[in-house]
């Protein structure tokens, strides 16, 4: 063999050498990560059971500071329940009509000659627009309160 054919073959090796200790450092960093995460999962579970038994602890004695039973928790949760669930059937309508759509209804804040409303959202409507361009001030059309 030539001396260009063989620095050529002993590149190559080197290389496929390295390779190989290259991923074989991945898939042991890759073992050794895994390892650490069960480790910390375990180690959050125990800090977990013991910060749960505290708190229960902490709770019971509040509940009897205040003479609260569990008879009252479970009528006070209901109340909640019960309030929260409450909307006028009108509310309900409009809530689901603008998450249908998207969009909320805006009370008009410009109205022009012709009973158009813009809400001042959004790009001036062309109606506006052709009036400004002629010189009328777009306060001109401002809804008063």
């Amino acid at each position: 063999m030539s001396r260009t054919r063989i620095y050529v073959h002993e590149t190559r090796v080197f290389t496929e050498n390295l390779l190989c200790i290259f991923q074989g450092n991945a898939m042991t960093n890759l073992i050794d990560i895994q390892g650490q995460i069960e480790k910390l999962q375990k180690q959050a579970r125990d800090i977990r059971a013991k910060e749960f038994d505290k708190t229960v602890e902490e709770i019971v004695a509040t509940m009897q500071a205040f003479g609260i039973t569990t008879k009252d928790l479970n009528t006070a949760s209901a109340r909640i329940a019960k309030t929260k669930g409450r909307r006028s059937a009108a509310t309900k309508k409009t809530r689901a009509k603008s998450v249908a759509t998207g969009s909320t209804k805006v009370p008009a804040k410009f109205r022009g000659p012709n009973g158009e409303a813009w809400s001042g959202r959004g790009l001036m409507p062309r109606w506006l627009t052709a009036l400004t361009a002629q010189g009328r001030e777009k306060d001109e059309f401002a809804v008063k309160d």
